[in-house]
Parts: structure tokens; C-alpha cells; sequence
């Protein structure tokens, strides 16, 4: 087992594919072992080289709602008004904070997101 740092798109590549060879090893196994560090490297290597933009707010909340069977009207209770909340979800009318604490505390949307 020789583990390198990923450098390169071809280093990458080949990293994925040890995984693939490697996947089901055994837990403390040497193969596990090698397939744990591939594991870490090649994640680390995504985050510098591939970055996952976090969701646009408006989004994130329309995603929540549809997960839990919500309506626009459903969301009075988190924006304050119907008018209010159609603003905000049709991108009229930016998040107030105190919307924020509201969404973050009755729909679980984490903040980071929301102030985004």
C-alpha cells in the first residue's frame, strides 16, 4: 500500500478507481485501512477542486416545503403575511432576520443558508 497525495486529475482518477477495487474491505483490515486514507484524500481533493455552492435561500425553503407538503399559505406562520410570503418567494422581498429565526427554528433550514 502506497497512499500519495492527490496532485492531479489522473492521480485522481486512479484513486477512484483503487476505491472501487477496495470497496467492502474489511474494518481494520490493511484494505480497509487504505481504502479509510483514499477515502480522506479524494474528499479533500473534491472540496478544493469541485466547491458545492450553497442553495439560493428562496430555494432552500421552496425544497423544504415541498418535503413537507407545505403550501404558500403554510408559511404565513414563518414570513408573517400572505403578502409577505408571496414577495419572498417569488424573490420579491430579501429575508428579514427575524424570518430567518422564524425558518430556522420552525422548518430546521439552517441559517447559513438563509443569509446566504
Amino acid at each position: 500500500m502506497e497512499i500519495r497525495p492527490i496532485k492531479s486529475e489522473q492521480d485522481y482518477n486512479k484513486s477512484i478507481k483503487r476505491i472501487e477495487e477496495l470497496w467492502g474491505a474489511k474494518k481494520d483490515s490493511p484494505e480497509g485501512d487504505e481504502l479509510d486514507l483514499l477515502c480522506t484524500l479524494v474528499e479533500s481533493y473534491e472540496i478544493k477542486h469541485y466547491p458545492i455552492a450553497p442553495p439560493d435561500p428562496i430555494d432552500a425553503i421552496k425544497f423544504r416545503m415541498e418535503q413537507m407538503g407545505m403550501t404558500k399559505t403554510d408559511m404565513v406562520k414563518y414570513l408573517g403575511s400572505q403578502s409577505s410570503a408571496n414577495k419572498v418567494l417569488s424573490g420579491k422581498r430579501q429575508l428579514t432576520l427575524k424570518m430567518v429565526k422564524s425558518l430556522y427554528k420552525g422548518l430546521k433550514i439552517p441559517a447559513e443558508i438563509l443569509l446566504a
